[in-house]
This record gives C-alpha cells, sequence and structure tokens, in this order.
C-alpha cells in the first residue's frame, strides 16, 4: 500500500507541475504534428500510398516526440536538487521508476492521441474500423518504449549532453519495440486479418513486460549512478 502511495504521488505530481507550466506536452505535440505536416508535402503520399508509409510515420513521429518528453521527466528534480533527496527517501526505489513510467506514459499517449487524430484529418484516412487492434498494439508498443526511455532519462540526466545521449542510449535497445509496432499498426490499418499480424502485438507486449520488470528492479543501481 505505501509502494502504491508512493507512485500515485510521484505521478499527480508530474501532471501538477505539467499543468502549471504545459512546456513537455506542448512540446511533444507540437514536433509530432510538425513531422506529420512535413511528411505530406515532402511525399504528397495519395492511396494505397499513403497507408503504406503511416504507420511508419507515426511511429517516427511517436519516438521522437518521446524523447522530448523522457529528456524533460527529470529535469525539475535535478535543477532543484531533489534527485538526491528522492534518492535518500525511505522509499522503494522502483516506486519511484513507476509513478515516473507512468506520467511519461500519460503524456505520450495524450501527443499520440493528437498527431492520429490530426493524421486522420490531413490523409483523409479513418481509424475507426480498425482502431482496436491500432490502438491495442500502439499501446504495448509505447509501453515498452516509455519503459526503456524512462530508465535511460534517469541515467542521461547526470550527463553533459544528456538530450544527445538520451537517444543515442535508449534508440539501439527500443528497436524492437519500433519494429513491432510498424508491423502490427501496418496489418491493422491495412484491414489485414488480426491473426496475421497479432505474434508482433504478443512481440511487443513481451518486450514491454522485460523492459518494465528489469527497469523496476535495477531502477536503484541507475539512481546510484
Amino acid at each position: 500500500m505505501h509502494t502504491l502511495r508512493v507512485i500515485w504521488a510521484i505521478f499527480v505530481k508530474d501532471l501538477r507541475v505539467e499543468w502549471r507550466h504545459r512546456e513537455t506536452l506542448a512540446a511533444m505535440c507540437v514536433f509530432g504534428l510538425l513531422v506529420v505536416f512535413l511528411f505530406n508535402f515532402a511525399f504528397e503520399p495519395a492511396g494505397e500510398e499513403s497507408l503504406r508509409l503511416l504507420p511508419g510515420l507515426l511511429w517516427i513521429a511517436f519516438a521522437f516526440a518521446g524523447v522530448l518528453g523522457f529528456n524533460r521527466s527529470f529535469a525539475a528534480e535535478r535543477e532543484n536538487g531533489a534527485l538526491e533527496g528522492m534518492c535518500l527517501a525511505p522509499v522503494d526505489p522502483g516506486a519511484i521508476y513507476l509513478g515516473k513510467m507512468l506520467a511519461n506514459l500519460f503524456f505520450l499517449g495524450i501527443a499520440e492521441t493528437v498527431m492520429v487524430f490530426v493524421a486522420s484529418v490531413w490523409y483523409n484516412f479513418s481509424f475507426i474500423p480498425s482502431l482496436r487492434w491500432f490502438a491495442l498494439a500502439t499501446f504495448f508498443c509505447t509501453l515498452g518504449y516509455v519503459a526503456v526511455g524512462t530508465t535511460f532519462a534517469a541515467i542521461a540526466v547526470n550527463t553533459r549532453m544528456r538530450e544527445v545521449m538520451l537517444p543515442v542510449l535508449q534508440f539501439p535497445v527500443a528497436i524492437p519495440i519500433f519494429i513491432a509496432g510498424v508491423e502490427a499498426s501496418t496489418g491493422a490499418l491495412k484491414g489485414d486479418p488480426p491473426g496475421d499480424y497479432s505474434n508482433w502485438i504478443k512481440l511487443g507486449a513481451s518486450f514491454s513486460v522485460i523492459f518494465v520488470v528489469l527497469s523496476y528492479l535495477l531502477f536503484e543501481f541507475v539512481l546510484e549512478e
């Protein structure tokens, strides 16, 4: 029960900080929308070509929007010296990780929803017929990506070039998540039978569970570094 209260307290704290400043979420949404718009002007896809490229485009936008959010997730604690206080607090380090991860998942989920809505309007494509499976694939793969990003954000926060170090560290590890996300999203948006791409969803879910569990167990050592 104490661990749950810690997780909830950190999650709510991050939401309140973001509500006051509205910097992180706004930057994530604007960057993602910029990628969507520039893609249209650069390639001008239409019809089947748009459907073939759209999943990859969305995951590129998700990935880089996530980097912006992860870079800011521990910034407030670092600037105010609160990260050391969190390390000294008599709480489970894994609870700190889960609270931060849930906040990052919440913010990236909102940004993804905005990007998908704008993409559907801009490319005149309806996500509704495939929304259930597309949302399921996106959720599991986003969870794995956020699990990795939160961990490496805590590692990179104390480095001089943390904005550069974070993507360098996390992208190689998150490659299986991106592959699973693109493949599952492509199958869902094309209207293929779920059995054709369900293995990709299972792969994304498996990696998500592995990343969350490992990060939870190892976060104590991450904070010590």
